[in-house]
């Protein structure tokens, strides 16, 4: 499996299209290992990664996030420990670094010298990570749903339907403490494949309160409008700059602009 890794790489150009590919074939071995060991029976693919791998979302993603679905959680250190060893019966060399202290379970696969073996980086001590988090206690009123998708590894998903995720990236772009370009992407996006989507309030509004949000109760009537004010209050320049390295079509940049984000939210 890792010289399969390593021929898909070596057909790419370019740091970023070597890496990024890279990058998205590993998440998809890790998360054929999480399917094969029964964690989709406890959580659900959600995130950024969540919208590439199942609705096509057209930029790359860094990390694997889940949030418990229901009373049972999942084994985190078990589960981690199945990863390392099948990368390593892989022919990957890796070191895991896991915390299950916290209320979002996380941890580092970090691949030693895997950036160099596959000509991305000239130097041998360069690592490269994938990270995993796991939220053991998400939101209420997310709304399940599976889907079943074969991209490298044929694998049946437990995921949020897309109005749960549409709320997820809202909250993100609402809460988050920094300008994120990938959120407003993912917000323009969002708005262009599916016009009329609106986020699952509920689940919004508990996202929210555990953020201690101080901002009004978030409705069908004024969620655009939240949404615009803080369009209008991010920093463009950053947002472009964060973006770019992860997009599959480089020029969907040009649709990136604080113009047409605002006007799709009116």
């Amino acid at each position: 499996m890792k010289d399969h890794c390593l021929a898909l790489v070596a057909a790419k150009s370019g740091y970023n299209e070597k890496l990024n590919a890279m990058r998205e074939y590993l998440q998809a071995y890790i998360l054929s290992f999480m399917y094969e060991g029964g964690v989709f029976r406890h959580a659900a693919f959600v995130g950024g990664t969540a919208l590439r791998f199942l609705h096509g979302l057209p930029r790359f993603s860094e990390d694997l996030d889940f949030s418990q679905a229901g009373k049972d959680k999942v084994d985190f250190g078990a589960m981690m420990s199945r990863i390392t060893r099948e990368l390593e019966l892989a022919g990957y060399n890796v070191a895991t670094l896991v915390d299950e202290d916290k209320t979002v379970n996380s941890a580092f696969i970090k691949f030693e010298a895997l950036m160099h073996e596959a000509g991305i980086s000239p130097l041998k001590s360069q690592k490269f990570s994938v990270k995993i988090e796991i939220d053991t206690n998400p939101p209420r009123g997310a709304v399940l749903e599976q889907l079943l998708v074969n991209k490298y590894f044929p694998i049946n998903f437990l995921t949020y339907d897309r109005a749960s995720l549409f709320a997820g990236k809202v909250h993100a772009i609402l809460c988050r403490k920094y300008t994120k370009g990938r959120d407003l992407f993912d917000l323009v996006w969002y708005l262009m494949t599916w016009k009329d989507i609106e986020p699952n309030f509920i689940q919004l509004n508990n996202a929210l309160t555990q953020s201690k949000w101080q901002g009004p109760v978030i409705s069908n009537v004024n969620w655009r409008e939240v949404a615009r004010d803080a369009v209008a209050k991010a920093d463009w320049k950053k947002v472009r700059s964060d973006v770019e390295q992860f997009l599959e079509h480089p020029h969907d940049i040009e649709l990136l602009s604080q113009e047409s984000a605002l006007k799709m939210l009116s």
